[in-house]
């Protein structure tokens, strides 16, 4: 169960989204220290999600009104953190910057992206919507349903860390200018996501 729960994981990883884009400029812009701690922003998120579809709120979930006031304010969660890459790129900022330990020189990212990664409509309909029925169709007893939530939330640990060590990498072979426009195109990018969230 615990492969099983690895394979279904990274059917949401493969679905290249916002949150994989966020990471991989992570790893363009900050230590691989730093985008890890984004990923374990990102995995506290499924975690919650995935909490909330094995106590089954799947219903209220599928509910239109509420998938609809959740592509709204995902959409506009989104739209933020891509302006606040294109704004970084004339050396602006949208977002506050928050120090929570000592010895590190730029933000914390993990609660960046666990807040990107909670809004994310995608997100939500995949753990609580089809995790939730996976669930149901296979009948799993408490002890196999951890081992496939943990399974799933490895998938995201192992995915999201090789994009952030491939945005490090490329921190390290590309000059300062291509970075730029690189983070440029992210953010380009993420505010079209968030607007295509919205007008759904």
């Amino acid at each position: 169960m615990l492969i099983e729960g690895f394979k279904f994981g990274m059917l949401l990883q493969l679905a290249i989204g916002p949150v994989c884009l966020y990471i991989f400029s992570l790893g363009v812009n900050e230590s691989f220290i730093h985008t890890l701690f984004g990923v374990f922003g990102v995995i506290l998120a499924d975690a919650m999600y995935i909490i909330l579809a094995i106590l089954g709120i799947s219903s209220f979930i599928k509910n239109e009104k509420t998938q609809k006031s959740f592509n709204l304010l995902g959409g506009c969660i989104v739209i933020i953190f891509g302006l606040q890459l294109i704004l970084g790129y004339f050396n602006l900022s949208i977002l506050p910057s928050i120090n929570l330990f000592k010895g590190f020189n730029s933000n914390l990212p993990f609660g960046k992206a666990f807040f990107l990664t909670a809004a994310n409509p995608m997100t939500i309909l995949f753990w609580i919507g089809v995790f939730s029925t996976k669930l149901n169709e296979c009948s799993l007893s408490k002890k196999l349903i951890l081992l496939f939530s943990i399974g799933s939330l490895l998938a995201t640990l192992i995915f999201l860390s090789f994009i952030g060590f491939i945005g490090s990498l490329s921190n390290n072979f590309l000059n300062k200018n291509i970075l730029s426009i690189l983070n440029l195109s992210v953010g380009l990018t993420l505010v079209y996501f968030g607007i295509k969230k919205i007008k759904k």
